[in-house]
């Protein structure tokens, strides 16, 4: 998924500087990743290699061979900027948790669910899939069953609180996707979920 955003920011960027006339040459910078954490990325041209391997490292392409420089928050600002406010919203998610055999959310997963609502009503576009599991007790038809009705059990706290039901997806994984692996038959609480992916 990093790799993926990645690659998207280095084609905003790229459309960037041919849209501002800059047909001899492109630029590439490495943005900070969200949370700070560690990020790198390996730019070629013909048999050319440059590694950008910390926050605004950048590589200008040319005709020539590519180099690298450090760019600065504000030159990203003032070259990108109008690219990158252009983009959606990061993709956020969520995992509710439920009793034991049942459709009703733990009491933690309550709580969990009025912050993810407030965090909703911030976002200006949202396409949500809600996906239930369950754990391994039961059979099969009887879990694909019950996590589909927690997904939908979500689906509808969404829908009365202000979601458009049009906007959301629920679908149902049964016991096929285990958080916590367990032999069959074996009750383990966080399995019994729904994860939720905003987007």
């Amino acid at each position: 998924m990093a790799a993926e955003r990645l690659r998207i920011r280095c084609l905003l960027f790229a459309l960037a500087a041919a849209l501002c006339g800059c047909a001899t040459h492109e630029r590439i910078v490495l943005l900070p990743e969200s949370g700070g954490g560690p990020t790198s990325l390996v730019v070629r041209q013909g048999a050319r290699e440059v590694l950008l391997d910390r926050p605004y490292a950048a590589a200008e392409l040319t005709i020539a061979d590519p180099f690298r420089y450090d760019a600065s928050a504000a030159e990203v600002q003032a070259t990108f900027g109008e690219a990158l406010a252009a983009q959606p919203a990061r993709a956020a998610h969520y995992t509710l948790y439920f009793v034991e055999g049942s459709d009703d959310l733990t009491q933690d997963s309550k709580d969990a669910l009025e912050r993810m609502l407030a965090e909703l009503a911030r976002r200006p576009v949202r396409d949500i899939v809600i996906v239930g599991h369950t754990d391994a007790v039961g059979s099969d038809q009887y879990n694909d069953a019950l996590a589909k009705k927690r997904a939908d059990a979500v689906r509808a706290l969404l829908v009365a609180r202000g979601v458009a039901a049009n906007d959301i997806v629920a679908i149902g994984r049964g016991k096929r996707e285990l958080l916590i692996a367990t032999p069959s038959g074996i009750a383990e609480p966080r399995n019994r979920r729904v994860e939720i992916v905003v987007r």
